[in-house]
């Protein structure tokens, strides 16, 4: 049993999975077909496996709710001011919108699936071109959790090393305003404060983690700012990486 700590400084009790076995990878998903950048190698354990609720990346990643708004607000505008075909007009569009921006979330949710093993984090993502995004867990040098909701949640990885993942290659799991050096976000997993400790408590057998379960904050960053420590989270240093040994990768699938 471990102790995890939430945004609020509650603490709960939970269970942490031992491991998955291999085969069940290929069962739920996109498939890897064995290539060793999407497929946890024989001696790998994996820990975790999952995919972001459809709903949820909607409303936080495809923006469902905003814009909603924005297209009921034009409606209300039209019919105060007598225009009923531009009303029409809106309605029909934002109907449209909408139906189309959940469509793109529940392929983004379908065609993904998050992998952690006690080695590295596998992405299998992309909606029309699949791609597998490789991250050691010895590059990690910050997690940021963000909680959504009653258990789920967003969690980003600040990795150490060159710039070597786009915004567009990630999109839309990676966090947002992180342009110069983007950060994979696992976006709305189940049980996020869970995995979030899962993470961690993985990557401390590579070393120090320099900030664990940050609040991730979605404004655009400003300049020297820091972002503040949940209670009870330690700031602990990352041993310095040697720049030979940078193993991130990424490829179409």
């Amino acid at each position: 049993m471990d102790l995890i700590r939430s945004a609020g400084g509650a603490a709960t009790e939970t269970t942490l999975p031992a491991g998955i076995d291999h085969s069940d990878l290929e069962n739920d998903g996109p498939k890897a077909f064995g290539d060793r950048i999407g497929t946890p190698a024989w001696d790998e354990t994996v820990l975790w496996k999952g995919r972001p609720s459809r709903s949820l990346l909607a409303r936080t990643a495809f923006h469902t709710h905003s814009l909603g708004l924005y297209m009921a607000a034009l409606v209300v505008i039209a019919m105060a001011i007598g225009n009923t075909n531009a009303a029409v007009v809106a309605a029909v569009l934002g109907v449209a919108l909408l139906a189309l921006l959940n469509l793109l979330a529940w392929l983004s949710a379908r065609s993904t699936l998050y992998i952690l093993t006690d080695t590295r984090l596998i992405l299998r993502i992309g909606m029309a071109i699949e791609t597998r995004i490789n991250i050691p867990l010895k590059q990690v040098k910050a997690a940021h959790f963000r909680p959504r909701g009653a258990d789920h949640g967003d969690i980003a990885l600040e990795l150490s090393g060159d710039r070597l993942l786009g915004v567009v290659l990630l999109w839309p799991h990676v966090r947002p305003w992180h342009y110069s050096q983007p950060q994979p976000m696992l976006r709305a997993v189940p049980e996020a404060a869970a995995l979030a400790r899962l993470i961690a408590d993985t990557r401390a057998s590579f070393g120090a983690i320099e900030r664990n379960l940050t609040a991730i904050n979605e404004a655009a960053p400003l300049s020297g700012h820091q972002e503040a420590l949940p209670a009870g989270v330690p700031v602990r240093i990352v041993p310095a990486m040697p720049r030979g040994d940078q193993s991130l990768e990424g490829a179409p699938a």
